[in-house]
């Protein structure tokens, strides 16, 4: 594997920020405006994105596209909700000691919580937070409920960062909070089947789901990059 395919496939790679003019930077902002569209349709400001497994490229997806939407001059929040295996704050290089576990807690008030980026003066960032003993009943909380209809009076976009819905049920959970979902399939790697048990579960609470993204594809063996896409 080449060293620019192994940082490609890296979750903390960034490369809408890094190499914004490259072929995979321009699918992102692709997606991105295919889901701007659908919440533009349909009257929501807020999304999350999760998967059927571990590895599949949710966090590099999700930290891609919020900086799309941050560099269309939207006012973008990111929430790492992955209270399990955070990685939002190693991605955008920010602090984890307070975050998303102390707001939920009345630890930390949400203004406090919040966290700007290098990478653009429109993405903020709240980050985990110290890993809780129970996420699952955190995130489907009513102090939850509360800070997403909070910060959507004062931001354009809000992305949350979910864990895998074959491992705990929190992104079913907090489908119900958000606007809509975004599943993201790792080429060659998810399962049909886990993908169909991702959607089955994501209808039993009735999620409005947005769109697949595929993650990971090769277009070519002459000019291999790694594509995007929603269907």
């Amino acid at each position: 594997m080449s060293k620019n395919k192994k940082n490609i496939g890296d979750n903390r790679y960034t490369i809408t920020s890094m190499n914004p003019k490259s072929p995979i930077s321009e699918q992102y902002r692709t997606i991105r405006t295919t889901i701007e569209f659908k919440m533009i349709d349909q009257g929501i400001k807020s999304f999350l994105v999760t998967s059927s497994e571990t590895s599949a490229g949710k966090s590099t997806t999700i930290a891609n596209l919020a900086i799309t939407f941050a560099q269309q001059g939207k006012k973008v929040l990111l929430i790492d909700a992955d209270l399990r295996k955070p990685t939002v704050n190693l991605t955008f290089k920010v602090q984890n000691r307070v975050g998303l576990t102390n707001v939920l807690m009345n630890q930390s008030s949400i203004t406090d919580a919040q966290q700007r980026t290098r990478v653009s003066e429109n993405l903020t960032i709240i980050s985990s937070g110290p890993i809780p003993p129970n996420p699952s009943e955190l995130l489907g909380s009513i102090a939850m409920k509360r800070l997403i209809e909070s910060v959507t009076e004062f931001f354009d976009v809000i992305l949350i960062d979910t864990p895998p819905l074959s491992l705990v049920t929190d992104a079913q959970v907090l489908s119900n909070y958000v606007g809509g979902v975004v599943i993201v399939a790792q080429a060659n790697q998810t399962k049909k089947d886990g993908l169909l048990k991702t959607k089955k579960l994501l209808n039993q609470v009735q999620a409005n789901i947005l769109g697949v993204v595929l993650h990971g594809a090769e277009m070519s063996d002459s000019n291999s990059y790694y594509y995007y896409g929603v269907e």
